[in-house]
């Protein structure tokens, strides 16, 4: 056996380690063996590919890598997440990044222009990687992707702007062979139409475009025997001929902190090396290594790459299975077992089936391309998918150990504890051998998750049985019940195997294995990852769906009738989604040359091409430091010391800096100075800052500041809203009340028929903007300028409070800010914790800091949407008109009170939704919590509040045993009502947009296709609901309701224009250079939007109110007028914009203006309760139909209606795409993401700590949770007086409709529960989440473990 060094000598003299990025060839150096792919890239200036979560969960950092497969003779193109792909994996491979493949100056690939034209970018800070996904499905498909290929390739990509519709609608050009789309745009130029793809031609899935070459063709750009070039058509790279030649290597290579690559080529070099390092960690795709280093800070000295291992890459189909190297990819899995579905006989692949089934919904396709089966199974986590499966399927283990000498392992004798596997020292897993199932043999997959897609599982199993005929009935040969998430290790139900062993497959055996099956497995009530009762349900209702579905293949395979009435049958049918569409119906009204046309995101060919900056991607200045914080580890304790001693050991430390060396003021806050920029004495939060290290690199800072000690004396800490009102914690020093009418003479007076109280709780939602937080400083002229770039929507309070800090006038302090990769709220205050923080040490070093927060750490620390919890009592009549409603309501500010006192406001004001309410009574409070404050978010309290109205609706609504969308429609507002308080409704449109929702959705007939099909299916429901909404559109606080504007006119008769809002994907710049087109009737491109900068526009109010375009359009408007007004003398002189100008200028006219805005008429007073907080409102209602699995909790929208007032949309495909964004983001809120917490209903979470720290515990929606069916339309012939051109707001105010979801779920719960006798009114919290539906749809299993009123935990 040789070693590594002497398999180097086999292949002659060492090759230099070498890399492909977009064509260009790179020498890999030494010493990056702790770098990652995204890392090396974006230090080469290709910043297009994003780091958005750095664990392979969002997509942001998705990149192809093609490869020349000398066993295949063919190139493979593979997406991956760079964030995650060690640099020296990809040695000898070609990279291509978001750049590589199209710019606007060589022209755009035609999967980034579809997506800009199309709409599909907002933010933009994701759009890379979703181009990168459907390029790298393009390469990788040898015809034309199908629709359901695209939307599995989307699903490692999240999007937290557009909602998603526009995005598949641009990629679904590409199921389509033929297309208008491919016109050869370099001949059209030419003046020569010519369509390659309709004279018979194929789509090229290299370049998106037709070409010659096909199938049986071995030259052509689709081929590998490619003339020698750097690029070919159109700029499109071809695959290096230098890899096609290249022999492939072992590697010995080097990394920080003494880390040690090895890449052996063979399984002797690589047993070789593990004799040498026995405890070195063997890595093939680095999605558990990674996650444990970046995330656990564990350190591995040694990593052994397996990838090149031809032995353990090997995969063999033979007569009695299938033999599975260990490295072997699970995406090469799929192929395999989709082939040996198609070739082999039916009965033999049920294990594969069941494979397939469960690889559909394991991570990513980025995730897929590079984790092999090897390292997920000797990752032994006791939640993995495949596990259970091996186990139940009887697969066998080969461990081979470094003498070479093998050994076999049944897979059942293989977990041995927690993380544990009967690895002995010097063993490695060789293959996996899984065979082929029998006749009469049935392999089943089950997984509950939060989330369909790539997410973790709750509970999961893997089920086998083998059934022989004997005597005219079916027995039991052989069964296994294998369970996964209920214990350290996949456990088999052996109590119920043997139980069931020779028993005939009937109603009797199923009854009797219930039984056993719930003593065979136990979930304590304090097991990790809580939610012991819905993961004990979910045990038997797996089985439960094993049983009928082995019924129902029994029933075709053998005609073997079964018991079970064709109503039980629902629960055996297994879930597959349709194919999602979108229908889109607006009214054009054009005003002027631009306002009105649905004109594409100004920045859409930037963003789709990577080269849209963002904060992280501007270069730091020279002689630069990167900042990270030193954060508190308690909720709530006295600091006893710190000690930055041992952080000052690491290379490249260049300073520790806390609350004595601010050079200003150490108090800061959103509103009021109630924080600490630095932790003095008392730590109020897990997370607060208490120091912040600024070091060399981004490496050594992060390592310096763990390396920071902190010594603590804890305090006693308030984790919960209903804590701190029983301590009466509260921020304000008074509550705030709101009246109209008398509530407790209604109540008395025998005007209600019916009074109903009850209890409302929701929890929080983290704003997951793609981009985290970040911001670079550096000092200018010698310390008299301090410089910032930020990622905010409030760039003066970055500017106050840096200022602040460190004490000097705001005047020399600028922050500007290009645009941000979403917001949603989340950036309009938090973020001035990290400028300032950065601050200090860049002023104090005179050195340029740059401190962007990780993701997991942004979560932690920087606040989410307010959980809130309300107590109702309500009165009504026999027909259901509200007479009188009595509310108490409380949020959860947390350690500050930052915005939540006008969080909480907003959400007062909205608390009668649409409805007629003559007497009201609201009381409501900030609570004071030791968790970190939360703060704004898209809604901004209104959404809270207005959930809580639909609660009692739906409570009404059952007491009397009518439809809620009656009691709905009959207490709808009208012109000239007076709300509570005291503002008077103009040009209400509420009713109109109810009865066009109503017609256009269909809701009487749907609602009786519903009741048919739940009458047919026990254990599929459905529901529908019709909700509305009424937002406010303004900021509450009145001095807020101002806007500033410069317009500067060129002699060229150019436009620039600069703002005091901030672009963060809802398309503000977009509509504003619309009006500013307009004002001067000049094209759009004739207007260029400049940086939001503090020394351009002073003052400028937060980007948030969903009143940025009102406000700042109104501002634009002014300046443009004004500019007009010096013109007016001259106009009619000249037939050009352009000569106007110049003429103007000759006559030494004033080309620029300041225009100002002040929303008018607006203003309310809490000491009398009393006044017109809003400038107008934006109405909306939608419809949503909901379907749910009763047994698991799992949902989807099988359809979605919306129709919104927005007045005359300035531009209608921005707008619905806020609408549709706002829908999806919302439907997170109510339906999928839960925040947990280390509170009393989490024990098993550390206290005061956010368990919820990035995409692989915190779950957004994906591509595949949107609506099936989503329609949306704008109310027609509704012109705004309040606003520019007619308009409305948009941002916030669909966000609410989403409720609709939650109430159909709801529907279809109260369904399921009427199957047990239960018809009363229920709770349903939100999120609604699988454990929630689940557990409210009471049945004999679910009775086993809890009451029918059970209500599971939440963290609020």
């Amino acid at each position: 056996m040789g070693s590594l060094e002497a398999s180097i000598e086999l292949i002659g003299d060492p090759q230099e380690p070498i890399l492909y990025v977009n064509g260009k060839r790179y020498i890999l150096p030494d010493g990056l063996a702790h770098t990652t792919l995204l890392e090396y890239l974006r230090g080469l200036g290709l910043t297009g590919t994003k780091l958005g979560c750095g664990e392979g969960g969002c997509g942001a950092c998705t990149v192809m890598i093609s490869f020349f497969d000398n066993e295949e003779d063919k190139i493979n193109h593979r997406a991956i997440n760079a964030c995650l792909a060690p640099l020296y994996s990809v040695e000898g491979m070609h990279v291509m990044t978001v750049e590589g493949i199209g710019s606007r100056r060589k022209g755009l690939h035609k999967v980034q222009e579809v997506l800009a034209n199309t709409h599909g970018s907002q933010c933009g800070f994701c759009t890379p990687g979703f181009v990168m996904s459907m390029y790298a499905l393009l390469r990788t498909c040898k015809t034309p992707p199908t629709e359901e290929q695209i939307e599995e390739s989307l699903a490692g990509n999240l999007c937290r702007c557009t909602g998603y519709r526009p995005i598949l609608e641009a990629f679904r050009t590409f199921t389509k062979a033929d297309s208008f789309l491919y016109w050869d745009d370099s001949a059209k130029a030419s003046g020569v139409a010519v369509n390659r793809a309709s004279q018979g031609g194929k789509i090229c899935p290299g370049t998106g475009r037709p070409c010659d070459c096909g199938p049986e063709k071995k030259t052509g750009c689709c081929s590998v025997q490619e003339k020698p070039s750097e690029i070919k058509d159109r700029g499109e790279l071809i695959f290096p001929p230098e890899l096609m030649t290249r022999k492939v290597q072992s590697l010995v290579l080097k990394g920080a902190g003494d880390l040690q690559w090895f890449r052996p080529l063979s399984l002797p070099d690589l047993l070789d090396l593990k004799k040498r390092y026995p405890d070195a960690k063997l890595v093939v795709g680095n999605s558990e290594v990674g996650i444990e280093t970046r995330f656990k800070n564990l350190r591995y000295p040694v990593l052994i790459a397996a990838t090149h291992v031809a032995e353990l890459n090997a995969i063999k189909v033979l007569d009695d299975g299938l033999n599975i190297g260990a490295s072997v990819t699970l995406e090469k899995l799929r192929e395999v077992m989709h082939a040996c579905v198609k070739d082999r006989k039916a009965y033999e692949v049920s294990g594969c089936d069941a494979f397939l089934a469960q690889l559909k919904w394991f991570a990513g396709v980025q995730i897929r391309n590079v984790s092999s089966i090897g390292g997920n199974i000797c990752t032994a986590s006791p939640i993995s998918d495949l596990n259970p499966l091996w186990i139940a399927a009887g697969a066998v283990f080969t461990l081979v150990d470094d003498s070479g000498l093998p050994r076999s392992v049944q897979a059942s004798d293989f977990f041995i504890g927690y993380r544990r596997v009967a690895l002995r020292k010097g063993e490695i897993l060789a293959s996996v051998f899984l065979p082929w199932t029998r006749k009469n043999e049935y392999i089943k997959e089950f997984k509950q998750s939060h989330r369909r897609d790539d997410d973790i599982a709750l509970v999961n199993a893997g089920m086998r049985v083998h059934l022989k005929e004997e005597t005219g009935k079916w027995l039991v040969s052989g069964i296994s019940l294998v369970y996964g998430g209920v214990a350290a290790v996949p456990v088999r139900a052996s109590k119920t195997e043997t139980f069931m062993q020779g028993k005939v497959w009937d109603k009797s055996t199923l009854e009797g294995a219930l039984s056993e099956l719930q003593k065979d497995i136990i979930i304590a009530d304090n097991a990790p990852g809580g939610m012991a009762e819905f993961r004990r349900s979910l045990i038997l209702s797996f089985f439960f769906k094993y049983f009928l579905m082995v019924a129902d293949k029994l029933q075709q395979d053998e005609n073997v009738q079964h018991e079970f009435s064709e109503r039980f049958m629902s629960a055996a049918d297994p879930y597959k989604r349709d194919i999602s569409s979108g229908m889109q119906n607006f009214k054009t009204i054009v005003d002027g040359s631009a306002v009105g046309q649905s004109i594409a995101h100004v920045s859409a060919e930037l963003q789709v091409s990577g080269e849209a900056q963002y904060l992280d991607d501007e270069p730091l200045p020279p002689n630069g430091l990167h900042g990270a914080l030193v954060l508190s580890t308690r909720p709530h304790a006295r600091i006893v010391s710190v000690s930055y001693r041992e952080a000052e050991t690491v290379p490249g430390f260049a300073g520790y800096f806390c609350a004595k060396d601010v050079p200003g003021g150490n108090d800061i806050g959103a509103v009021a100075h109630d924080e600490e920029l630095f932790a003095t004495n008392v730590v109020t939060c897990v997370g607060q800052v208490i120091g912040v290290v600024v070091a060399d690199t981004q490496y050594a800072a992060r390592a310096a500041a763990l390396k920071v000690k902190v010594v603590y004396e804890d305090l006693p800490a308030i984790l919960s809203i209903e804590d701190a009102i029983e301590a009466e914690s509260f921020l304000l020093k008074a509550p705030r009340v709101l009246s109209k009418g008398n509530v407790q003479e209604c109540f008395a007076s025998g005007k209600c028929d019916h009074i109903v109280e009850g209890t409302v709780q929701m929890g929080g939602q983290e704003h997951f903007y793609l981009e985290p937080h970040g911001t670079t400083v550096w000092i200018q002229d010698g310390g008299n300028e301090v410089m910032m770039l930020s990622s905010t929507q409030a760039p003066q309070k970055h500017q106050y409070t840096v200022a602040h800090v460190l004490g000097i006038p705001m005047h020399r302090v600028v922050c500007k800010t290009k645009r941000i990769g979403g917001g949603f709220g989340g950036k309009e205050t938090r973020g001035f914790v990290e400028a300032a923080a950065a601050a200090v040490p860049a002023y104090l070093l005179r050195r340029p800091v740059k401190l962007v927060l990780d993701r997991e750490v942004d979560m932690a620390i920087t606040g989410q949407r307010h959980a809130f919890l309300a107590r109702y009592k309500v009165g009504f009549t026999n027909e259901g008109k509200v007479m009188a409603l009595d509310l108490q309501i409380y949020n959860n500010g947390g350690n500050s009170l930052d915005l939540s006192d006008a969080v909480l406001e907003r959400s007062m004001f909205h608390s009668d939704n649409v409805y007629v309410i003559p007497n009201v009574h609201i009381f409501g409070n900030v609570c004071f919590t030791n968790i970190p404050s939360n703060t704004a978010f898209r809604g901004f309290g209104g959404p809270q509040g207005m959930l809580v109205t639909e609660n009692w609706i739906e409570h009404i609504a059952k007491t009397l045993g009518v439809p809620a969308s009656k009691i709905r429609e009959i207490n709808l507002q009208g012109e000239g009502y007076e709300l509570h308080y005291s503002q008077v409704l103009e040009n209400c449109r509420i009713k109109q947009v109810w009865s066009e929702l109503k017609s256009s959705c269909e809701l009487a007939s749907r609602m009786h296709e519903i009741d048919l099909f739940n009458k047919k299916n026990r254990w599929k429901k459905r529901g529908v609901a019709m909700v509305p909404t009424k937002f406010g559109i303004s900021f509450t606080t009145k001095f807020i309701n101002q806007a500033g504007a410069l317009v500067q006119v060129y002699t060229d008769g150019t436009v620039l224009v600069t703002h005091g809002g901030v672009e963060m994907g809802q398309g503000l710049h977009t509509k504003i250079a619309q009006v500013a087109a307009t004002a001067f009737d000049i094209p759009i491109s004739s207007v260029f939007i400049s940086e939001t900068s503090t020394d351009k526009v002073p003052n400028a109010s937060p980007t948030a109110a969903s009143a940025s375009s009102d406000m700042y359009g109104a501002a634009v408007i002014d300046a443009c007028n004004q500019i007009k007004e010096r013109m007016r003398p001259l106009m009619s002189q000249y037939d050009s914009f352009a000569k106007l100008v110049m003429a103007c200028y000759l006559q030494r006219i004033d080309l620029s203006a300041h225009g100002f805005y002040i929303t008018p008429d607006i203003g309310f007073d809490w000491k009398t309760g009393k006044g017109s907080p809003f400038s107008y409102y934006t109405y909306g209602a939608a419809c949503a139909e909901a379907e749910i699995d009763c047994l698991t909790g799992d949902s989807h929208l099988r359809r979605v209606d919306i129709v919104m007032d927005l007045g005359h949309s300035l531009n209608p495909a921005i707008d619905i795409g806020q609408i549709e964004g706002a829908f999806v983001q919302g439907l997170g809120w109510v339906a999928l993401e839960e925040l947990k917490w280390g509170d009393k209903a989490h024990p098993w979470i550390k206290p005061g700590y956010l368990f919820t720290q990035g995409p692989g515990t915190y779950k957004l929606p994906t591509v595949n949770d949107i609506p099936i069916d989503f329609r949306v339309s704008l109310l027609k012939d509704a012109p705004n007086p309040r606003a520019i051109h007619s308009s409305k707001a948009v941002g916030e105010p669909p966000l609410f409709l989403a409720a609709a979801a939650l109430f159909a779920v709801k529907e279809a719960i109260a369904s399921a529960r009427a199957e047990t006798g239960l018809h009363g009114w229920f709770l349903l919290d939100t999120p609604a989440t699988p454990e929630r539906i689940r557990m409210a749809c009471v049945d004999d299993i679910t009775a086993r473990f809890a009451s029918a009123d059970f209500r599971p935990k939440l963290s609020v």
